[in-house]
């Protein structure tokens, strides 16, 4: 397998408190410097609890916030300088909200048209072609491009999402929390209609969410985020079945299991780090209950084990 997308030392720092003159007077690291590499053809699950930089690192991804360091390469190209439009035609995004992210004044076909004919500059005859292509690979019926978006449901509506996204012809596709605001039902509807255009396009897949479940279900590697860094990377099962960082442990253990009695996680307090004090050493030290002195000197780097998981932390399970 060759990279569809590789990520090295990327960042992201939100000036606070800006000045009429001169530099801000701090800065909010959203996402420390942190790399990836995605091969194609694969699902990297993202996962972390709100705050953690997930985001704030897709939207990075697609051009719609510039990054503070780092390069971001797909199929070995960087696009530090690239236009809009050659973003556009390599990678696209999955909103959450599916309602919310279509123009509620144009129909559905005029939002269809909008990447055919400014991403590939198909004329009339070719675009209406291509959208019926694509709405039959989602399982719509060509009836509802004249309708407005709040003419169709949640599920509807994410699947004219994941159809825009595909007009664009990219072949990567940042899924932020796709499937969040729907029901459980239709949940599996569209999950199972992602895994169904992932084989059929050949698309590479970056799948962000809170919900653990979902994400050991569609990803073949997950990276756990914390504090705006990958605290563990590896395959999907080894990660959740045996959890090497402890934060990775938290979170397996806080997830809701029907037929399971909720149990309060082993940590010492829930919130994350100050943003503009941050700690020293991990992160994850004041809620980590294998913590040291150790832990407060440096950052744990990011290990690789024989197993194939890396995961940053100094006394891993």
């Amino acid at each position: 397998m060759s990279a569809a997308l590789k990520l090295t030392d990327l960042s992201k720092t939100f000036p606070v408190g800006k000045r009429l003159f001169g530099a801000p007077k701090a800065g909010v690291k959203a996402v420390q410097p942190l790399s990836l590499t995605v091969e194609k053809g694969e699902t990297l699950g993202i996962v972390g609890e709100l705050g953690c930089g997930k985001s704030t690192l897709a939207r990075m991804l697609v051009g719609l916030l510039p990054p503070t360091t780092g390069q971001i390469e797909i199929d070995g190209a960087p696009l530090d300088n690239a236009d809009p439009a050659t973003f556009g035609q390599k990678i696209q995004y999955v909103f959450q909200d599916p309602i919310s992210s279509l123009n509620p004044r144009k129909t559905i076909r005029q939002i269809m048209d909008a990447p055919l004919r400014h991403l590939h500059g198909m004329d009339a005859k070719a675009r209406t072609a291509r959208t019926a292509e694509i709405f039959a690979a989602v399982n719509l019926r060509e009836e509802f491009l004249d309708r407005y978006p709040h003419e169709f449901s949640g599920g509807q509506a994410q699947r004219i999402g994941i159809a825009r996204a595909l007009a664009a012809e990219a072949r990567i596709l940042i899924l932020d929390e796709p499937v969040s605001a729907l029901d459980v039902s239709v949940q599996a509807q569209v999950l199972n209609l992602l895994a169904d255009l992932k084989k059929k396009f050949g698309l590479t897949y970056i799948f962000i969410s809170h919900d653990l479940a979902v994400v050991e279900a569609v990803s073949d590697r997950v990276a756990v985020l914390y504090f705006g860094s990958v605290v563990e990377v590896g395959p999907a099962d080894q990660v959740f079945a045996a959890p090497r960082h402890p934060y990775t442990k938290l979170l397996a253990d806080s997830a809701p299991v029907v037929g399971r009695p909720l149990a309060a996680p082993e940590a010492k307090e829930t919130e994350l780090p100050d943003p503009l004090n941050p700690p020293l050493g991990c992160a994850f030290r004041a809620r980590c209950p294998r913590a040291t002195e150790v832990c407060g000197v440096a950052p744990p780097p990011l290990e690789t084990h024989d197993d194939r998981v890396a995961s940053a932390c100094f006394y891993p399970y």
